[in-house]
């Protein structure tokens, strides 16, 4: 006897409803589990959707993939239960309704009062629920929707509470002030998982600026190499000088007097005047190269990683000769120079610089500022060998700074609290020495509203500024990945915050031990960037600045 239907001309809405009504007929889901009672269980609480939005494909084909499993597990005559649930916290909540509202994050607490705002995200996040379920009805998916967990309810975060509690107990949870990624947009800090998203790091075109930072004393280590340079040069000293011979160079420096600047390359020219320190590599080797800056044609020495000279100097300079420097002039088409001594990164730390921009000064220390360290992630790969450290937007700049004793750029607010020259909007505060063309506007025009950027972003007046006083060696456009915010498409900004965290570190020998205990298909999605990621893994950054 055949116990399956025969169909003359294939109707696959058709076949769906009558399967459909056959299961809801027969309450088939629900004896697949009353019927395996005793059985060993196999329990699934599914990864909840955000009924706030509508269902999309992805969400049928993330579904089927989950059913396989549980219907697969029911085969082998588990009794498996399937719990529905509603993810009801979140970004793309508040978002949708900031947006409904009218209103910013920082009009919370003005414009609407806090539990009239939560009232409106609660009433907006169970919007979509009967499309929903409707749909999980259609594509034949089996879960139980009667009783969801929801988490906006009490029981749910109570649950929360307790595993945080766990994580407590066993010395896991802690609170830090990190630099930490953060989307001025959204208004949120964001986790690592976050910054992982598909389509996070973005190839961007960003104004970058060499910086040249004035020396104002030089360490002892060097200053013994290269004694009351621009007057006296130690012959032994001089790499290159072949060129009309060590008196000339001497007798050259003796008449301008020239000052020292060491070169720092930065992506971001907005972190510049949080600069409170320059770091080498121990065991890098840089030069002392006498030349002309190309914007305001001062001579001028400068020290920059060796192997990164002639990527610094381009076709626009050549080796010169006594006679090139004394003949150069604006008109002139290529710049001379020449390097006068080399040295280690070890030789150079300990140096002391003039801050480059003076608009604040580090509130606490500030006679700590403005040194010359050495850091361990410093390379020659780009740059000029010598990385500029703004402590406050940078997770390697502010470790580097707190193992030397650098102050961070902090300054007081109007309430005593110290904060950071860029405040969480994305602007740059308004007050010290800094002028309007500056203060109170956005770092980066991507935060301005549509239509309301100015023609020239900081950045871009910055460098501009930095060439008129002498302090840009080179400024050019630049090519490299940043990471986005994956809700605002907004960049990120890296910045100090208060946060809890799970002390991940802790715990990742045995994450990875037990990743190697799964069988993934493929491998290389658990062999690959799965481990990868394991081995790499950082604290977990729990905190969120959320009203709903």
């Amino acid at each position: 006897m055949n116990k399956f239907t025969e169909y003359k001309n294939l109707d696959l809405t058709a076949i769906a409803d009558e399967v459909s009504n056959f299961w809801n007929t027969h309450e088939t889901f629900k004896k697949s589990v009353e019927t395996r009672a005793g059985k060993p269980e196999y329990v699934f609480y599914e990864g909840p959707p955000s009924a706030n939005g509508m269902p999309g494909i992805h969400h049928v084909m993330a579904r089927a993939l989950k059913d396989i499993f549980c219907r697969y597990q029911t085969q082998n005559g588990k009794q498996v239960f399937r719990k529905a649930g509603w993810d009801t916290h979140g970004l793309p909540i508040e978002l949708g309704v900031e947006k409904e509202l009218g209103i910013t994050k920082e009009d919370i607490g003005k414009k609407i009062s806090v539990e009239d705002y939560n009232q409106a995200c609660r009433n907006a996040v169970m919007r979509y629920t009967d499309v929903w379920n409707d749909l999980t009805e259609k594509i034949g998916y089996w879960v139980d929707l009667e009783d969801p967990y929801i988490t906006y309810e009490p029981k749910y975060m109570e649950t929360v509470w307790w595993l945080l509690k766990q994580l407590y107990d066993k010395k896991l949870l802690y609170k830090g002030y990190t630099i930490q990624p953060y989307s001025p947009a959204a208004g949120t800090g964001l986790s690592s998982h976050e910054l992982n998203q598909p389509g996070t790091y973005r190839d961007v075109s960003d104004t970058t600026v060499v910086a040249q930072f004035k020396v104002k004393k030089l360490s002892d280590t060097l200053q013994s190499k290269i004694s009351n340079l621009g007057s006296k040069i130690n012959t032994d000293e001089i790499a290159g000088a072949t060129c009309g011979g060590a008196l000339h160079w001497a007798e050259f420096d003796k008449e301008n007097q020239l000052p020292i600047h060491i070169l720092a390359w930065t992506t971001t020219p907005w972190t510049l005047p949080s600069n409170t320190a320059l770091a080498v590599g121990r065991d890098i080797e840089y030069v002392l190269v006498k030349t002309f800056n190309q914007y305001t044609f001062e001579p001028i020495n400068i020290i920059l990683a060796k192997v990164l000279l002639e990527k610094n100097f381009g076709k626009k300079y050549a080796v010169g000769t006594y006679e090139d420097f004394q003949n150069y002039t604006a008109e002139s088409k290529v710049i001379p120079y020449q390097i006068v001594a080399e040295f280690t990164g070890e030789d150079l730390a300990g140096t002391e610089y003039e801050q480059l921009i003076p608009w604040f000064l580090p509130a606490e220390n500030p006679e700590n500022a403005f040194r010359v360290i050495i850091g361990d992630f410093v390379t020659t790969e780009d740059g000029t060998g010598i990385v500029h450290i703004a402590p406050t937007f940078g997770a390697d700049d502010a470790r580097v700074a707190k193992e030397n004793g650098i102050s961070p750029m902090l300054t007081k607010d109007e309430n005593d609290n110290l904060v950071p020259l860029v405040d969480l909007q994305g602007k740059f505060i308004k007050g010290g020495n800094t002028p309007e063309l500056f203060a109170g506007k956005y770092i980066k025009n991507e935060y301005y509203d549509a239509g309301t950027a100015p023609e020239k972003s900081w950045d871009v007046e910055l460098a501009i500024l930095l060439k008129t006083e002498n302090k840009a060696f080179k400024v050019e456009k630049y090519v490299h990945s940043y990471p986005h915010c994956w809700r605002t498409d907004k960049p990120v900004l890296y910045y100090p915050l208060d946060s809890w965290f799970v002390k991940m570190t802790a715990v990742k020998n045995r994450l990875v031990e037990l990743n190697e205990t799964i069988n993934w298909k493929p491998k290389s999605t658990g062999e690959g960037r799965f481990a990868n990621w394991l081995e790499n893994v950082n604290d977990w950054n729990l905190s969120r600045s959320r009203y709903w």
